[in-house]
């Protein structure tokens, strides 16, 4: 048994405005617009082939960049999809998404809530029974979507932090009751619903909940519910599947000799329903715009994924808490983002959008180090680009 603790993790966020806190990866979240947003700047394309192209910073294998909304439109690739053959990459290559999955599950999941066979202040203890533990009963089905449940660490996990580590660990396998019983050792780490903490465990269990109310596994209920819909044809739910199937970009990892190390095949059964889906920069452009434009959503249910906790609700740090339901919110540049990230091991992700769908990005890139804390660069200066305007005296 494994698991991919590096993208369980929560990223820093986007947010930060300043180029020079970008330029160090300090990317930390700001709280709710107040004044009037900042206009957007045109979009530069000989910039962003220079942010694609500087696979150095962080060191990568790879990357493509997808530019949309209503303000502009560009696309580039950089690097190879597979370093033996060289094959360039191209936008019909799939990649792993990590965390992106969030997104996907908190949109079935509110569907069903539309539909009324979920209930979001419904205790996750009555639609799951004797899976958590008596001590956990005021976890709600909405908790688990912003992060505030306060479910405790995991127990009893490896946490590889060299690549000889992860390729030992690669095809170890959990069921979802297994990996959910690591983390319901001891008391709640905070009343729930009193703070934010970003955990991949809240996605498992809402994954469970589909599960149980569709009475299929949560990636067939996606599949009809979303990939089917919107044509999505190159996303995948790979259930117990540690293959991507088709034209794809595969992910590599730094060995101690400095040679590189294929890991795109990889059991993901530790992170079903929070990381496990594969996808293509193209089909998470157009689910980010379905789901942006109520195409999935009716639109009281929408607005959950634009709205944080309250102003009292901080994360276990004390800054202000950054996840609505399904999304975070990141600023930059004084534009405010909706989105997500998503990493596991050979692959980094970032998909976000202005709310009024003036720009959307979706990023897709390759690091080879397992965790050294740079892997946001190219996430960072793709942002700023995309959001600083030098007219506005913004910088």
């Amino acid at each position: 048994m494994t698991s991919t603790h590096m993208s369980r993790r929560a990223f820093a966020g986007l947010a930060m405005s300043g180029a020079a806190a970008l330029a160090a990866t300090a990317m930390l979240p700001a709280r709710r617009a107040t004044a009037a947003p900042a206009p957007l700047p045109p979009l530069d394309p000989t910039a962003l082939r220079a942010a694609i192209d500087d696979l150095e910073h962080p060191p990568s294998t790879a990357a493509q960049l997808r530019v949309g909304g209503t303000v502009g439109h560009w696309y580039g690739t950089s690097g190879v999809a597979d370093i033996r053959t060289q094959r360039p990459v191209t936008g019909h290559d799939k990649v792993r998404i990590g965390s992106l999955t969030k997104v996907f599950v908190a949109t079935v999941v509110l569907q069903l809530v539309a539909e009324g066979r979920v209930v979001l202040d419904a205790p996750v203890r009555r639609i799951l029974p004797g899976l958590l533990p008596d001590r956990f009963a005021a976890v709600t089905v909405a908790h688990l979507l912003n992060h505030t449940s306060g479910i405790p660490d995991h127990v009893g996990i490896p946490e590889p932090t060299t690549a000889q580590e992860v390729f030992r660990h690669r095809f170890d396998h959990w069921t979802p009751q297994e990996w959910v019983a690591t983390a319901t050792h001891g008391p709640l780490k905070f009343a729930p619903g009193t703070r934010q903490e970003y955990r991949g465990i809240n996605y498992v269990l809402a994954a469970l909940i589909i599960d149980k109310v569709t009475g299929r596994p949560y990636g067939e209920a996606v599949t009809a519910r979303i990939l089917r819909p919107l044509g999505l044809a190159r996303t995948v739910v790979p259930g117990d599947d540690p293959r991507i199937h088709g034209r794809h970009v595969h992910g590599y990892l730094a060995m101690a000799d400095g040679g590189l190390r294929d890991i795109t095949a990889y059991d993901r059964s530790a992170n079903r329903g929070e990381g496990d889906m594969i996808s293509t920069t193209g089909d998470l452009d157009r689910m980010l715009a379905a789901l942006f434009s109520g195409e999935l959503l009716p639109a009281e249910l929408l607005q959950l994924l634009f709205t944080l906790p309250p102003d009292d609700v901080r994360m276990l740090d004390g800054s202000p808490a950054r996840y609505s339901t399904g999304l975070q919110q990141a600023t930059v540049n004084g534009v405010t983002l909706w989105g997500k990230t998503g990493e596991t091991y050979g692959y980094k992700n970032a998909a976000f959008s202005t709310r009024d769908q003036e720009r959307r990005f979706v990023l897709a890139y390759h690091p080879t180090s397992v965790r050294n804390g740079e892997e946001s660069r190219m996430i960072a200066r793709v942002a700023d680009l995309l959001t600083r305007n030098p007219g506005t005296g913004v910088s």
